[in-house]
């Protein structure tokens, strides 16, 4: 049985790297983007479109224990949560309790017309 622990060095998932890919906001992928809160998951990063109207990356494995269950969330004006232990993460990356003192990975992105492009 695994619990929670505070060593935070623990590898498991490795952190998501050299991100290459882009989701076509007219296509059936991307349709989970079209409301403010959808996010959807593709190569460990959840992309999401915050409740702003702005798209945000993070990666899907958690900086606490490299879990792979971080999804957006609208709680609190928008937030990334992981579901194994409880990781609460700002859309900066910045940890919102004490789970982890480690950042969440975010990665920058940009919207060309309908395409979302991820920037490394």
């Amino acid at each position: 049985m695994n619990g929670c622990s505070k060593d935070e060095s623990q590898t498991g998932l490795p952190v998501p790297t050299g991100i290459d890919f882009t989701v076509d906001l007219d296509s059936q992928e991307g349709a989970q983007l079209q409301n403010n809160g959808g996010f959807i998951l593709k190569e460990f990063v959840v992309v999401a479109k915050n409740l702003e109207e702005q798209y945000v990356a993070a990666s899907q494995i958690c900086s606490h224990q490299q879990t792979e269950e971080v999804r957006f969330i609208t709680e609190d004006g928008g937030i990334c949560r992981c579901a194994t232990h409880g990781a609460r993460f700002d859309q900066e990356g910045t940890p919102l309790n004490s789970i982890t003192s480690n950042p969440l990975k975010n990665f920058r992105i940009e919207l060309n017309g309908s395409l979302l492009q991820f920037i490394e």
